[in-house]
């Protein structure tokens, strides 16, 4: 069956809680607790450890600190990296640029480790000294020993920062070669990685893990909607893509901070700035590769078990709940990979056109300027998708109780304006190379020609289908209708095509309408509509 007919008739979720069990297990406090892999009595001794921290910014400290121990094993993926695609091979590119960003990553680390670790910071600067000075190698390698067990945070950030100041000296010994090759960059993140990876309390280098410290969503709206969630897999999804868009926002607000910096820090700012970035972009493509391969499996079998648990006598009284559920289920799938593919979209943007390359040779000034108006582009397109996935699990609210502050709702509201421009354009160009369509074409010319209802579905799944949700579009089964009916036919088919044309010019028309009525809106008053700057954001998505 086609993704297009699967679709096809998706009802609105209801926005009270559905009959039916409650999930076993908070999915939420789970993701919190539990991702990172820590055993109880670790978790304890670092929840104790944090606690006692009397810095006033150890939340800002401890965050920063753990996604620049992610970047520096992210950085080491050129796709991680932004910039457009290139063409040379990889071993043909001097790192030079890349290794200068990743020290200043290194050294950032330190210097967080060093603060948290506060006053026994100086015993390891004694021991150091004592490694340089001790004339026997049997007391110097008893001295390495005792001072790499882990039994406690301070002692495990205590090995962190041992390893990588030493790693930070050979960095900085590579960057005088007038040359540094791939396999030297390398090697430096990788060998940098493993201690990363044997670190017994500052480990962050899983993918899709989260922290109590810093990602507690504070929202009570979004709280609330992720209870609401009864099914076991669609909780668990559900409250994955909400922490992980949560975190890609402060990912977003960790980027501007840094890059605001003034004075002699600003460069290394900036080299921060990317580990960073590749931090995001690995996150992000981790969360929709895994929403588009695995929520549709990961639903239909947890529909399949509640379907055979249920007793073949009941299953004539329970007809119209399972239907229910199951329908609601497809919502569900179809919202979670809708947000999958809005990210996917955003961060092509967002690294191949917006944000400079690691080895861009620009000014200082001009990557700030690229960094903020990027992340001015970013966030607002992060927090409609927490909007967007909101509204479909049932709630009825535009976030006045998610974004508090009239400049995020003024941000929101302006970049959901612009979005329903740019899909409008597309639906009016769907409609036009519909109409010049040939039904007498061959066979297979005929079935080449059915391209642009593909590519017109995946931009429909990625900005089309968050829209309508977003303004309960009354069509949406019609339109979806029709789309399958071009999908499963390897024919131009008259009637389809027309049926097609009808809710394209339909679908046109309202979103012209929610243009107009999201232009009334009280945050927007006086904000005029950038129609150039539009046109160039949907170049951009599209690819040209």
């Amino acid at each position: 069956m086609s993704p297009a007919n699967r679709n096809k008739s998706i009802p609105a979720p209801a926005p009270t809680r559905p009959s039916g069990r409650p999930p076993k297990n908070d999915a939420y406090a789970e993701l919190l607790s539990q991702t990172r892999g820590l055993e109880r009595d670790q978790q304890q001794a670092r929840e104790a450890w944090f606690d006692g921290l009397p810095s006033s910014k150890k939340e800002e400290q401890l965050f920063e600190l753990e996604i620049l121990l992610k970047g520096l094993a992210c950085f080491s993926n050129p796709r991680n990296h932004a910039g457009l695609p290139r063409r040379a091979p990889v071993v043909a590119i001097d790192f030079s640029s890349h290794l200068l960003r990743w020290t200043d990553g290194v050294s950032r680390v330190v210097d967080l480790a060093r603060q948290l670790l506060g006053p026994k910071d100086r015993a390891f600067v004694f021991q150091r000294y004592l490694e340089t000075v001790l004339p026997e190698d049997t007391a110097r390698t008893r001295l390495v020993r005792d001072a790499m067990t882990q039994a406690t945070p301070e002692e495990s950030l205590f090995v962190l920062r041992h390893a990588l100041s030493q790693m930070l000296e050979i960095a900085r010994g590579a960057r005088r070669l007038p040359h540094v090759p791939y396999r030297q960059f390398f090697a430096l993140c990788a060998v940098t990685q493993r201690e990363i990876t044997q670190n017994a309390f500052f480990n962050p280098l899983s993918a899709l893990e989260f922290r109590p410290e810093f990602d507690r969503i504070t929202s009570r709206e979004i709280l609330d909607l992720i209870a609401t969630v009864n099914d076991e897999q669609a909780h668990r999804l559900v409250a994955l893509t909400f922490l992980s868009l949560f975190r890609m926002l402060r990912y977003v607000r960790l980027i501007e901070s840094m890059t605001k910096k003034a004075g002699d820090d600003r460069r290394r700012a900036f080299g921060r700035a990317h580990l960073v970035a590749a931090v995001l972009r690995s996150d992000a493509r981790a969360l929709s590769g895994h929403l588009r391969k695995h929520a549709g499996s990961l639903l239909s079998d947890s529909f399949e078990q509640a379907l055979l648990l249920t007793p073949a006598s009941k299953i004539r009284a329970r007809h119209e709940v399972l239907e229910a559920e199951g329908r609601r289920l497809v919502a569900v799938k179809t919202a979670l990979e809708g947000v999958g593919a809005r990210v996917r979209l955003e961060m092509r943007r967002t690294f191949e056109h917006d944000l400079p390359s690691p080895d861009a040779r620009i000014s200082d000034e001009e990557s700030r300027s690229r960094f903020g108006r990027a992340m001015n582009e970013l966030r607002p397109a992060l927090e409609n998708n927490v909007l967007f996935l909101g509204k479909a699990l049932g709630t009825g609210q535009r976030g006045d109780g998610v974004w508090g502050s009239e400049a995020v709702k003024r941000e929101t509201s302006e970049r959901l304006r612009r979005d329903v421009w740019m899909f409008a354009q597309i639906v009016r160009a769907f409609g036009k190379k519909a109409e010049h369509a040939n039904a007498d074409d061959d066979r297979w010319s005929a079935a080449s020609k059915l391209v642009f209802v593909r590519e017109f579905l995946a931009y429909f799944q990625a900005l089309g289908y968050p829209l309508l949700r977003a303004a309960d579009y009354p069509r949406l089964d019609a339109f979806m209708a029709a789309m399958g009916a071009l999908e499963d036919t390897d024919l131009l088919d008259p009637a389809r095509i027309q049926n097609a044309i009808t809710e394209a010019k339909a679908f046109h028309e309202f979103l012209t309408e929610l243009f107009d009525a999201i232009s009334k809106r009280d945050e927007l008053s006086g904000v005029p509509f950038d129609r150039r700057q539009a046109a160039e954001s949907l170049r951009l998505y599209l690819g040209d």
